[in-house]
């Protein structure tokens, strides 16, 4: 989408607009998100103000966005292993001498 879109929101019974790049779906997906992680702390806090449960919200979110980099992290190294023993694989059966070529493989003599 080229442009800014606006949309209004309700993250913990506030309304706001957003401006934002992204498609509007997008921008309410990630409000919903917020909104949802603040309904989780203050339920399972009980009565916090509004900023706190929003900061506590901000970092639940970062903590799990930091633990998926690392997972991606991790699967990336280990499917560049993988890709890498692959290639050498690869690269070692191609470097064999085909089985026709062999002179032990040919068959009976015409004569």
């Amino acid at each position: 989408m080229s442009g800014r879109a606006s949309v209004t929101v309700r993250i913990a019974g506030e309304e706001h607009t957003i401006r934002a790049n992204a498609e509007p779906e997008y921008t309410r997906r990630c409000a919903k998100l917020v909104d949802d992680r603040i309904r989780e702390i203050r339920s399972k806090s009980g009565l916090i103000e509004g900023h706190k449960a929003a900061i506590l919200a901000a970092l639940s979110i970062a903590d799990e966005y930091f633990q998926a980099q690392e997972e991606a992290g991790r699967t990336r190294a280990d499917l560049d292993g993988r890709a890498a023993a692959l290639a050498s694989r690869i690269q070692a059966a191609l470097a064999e001498p085909e089985a026709d070529s062999d002179p032990e493989n040919e068959g009976p003599a015409e004569g």
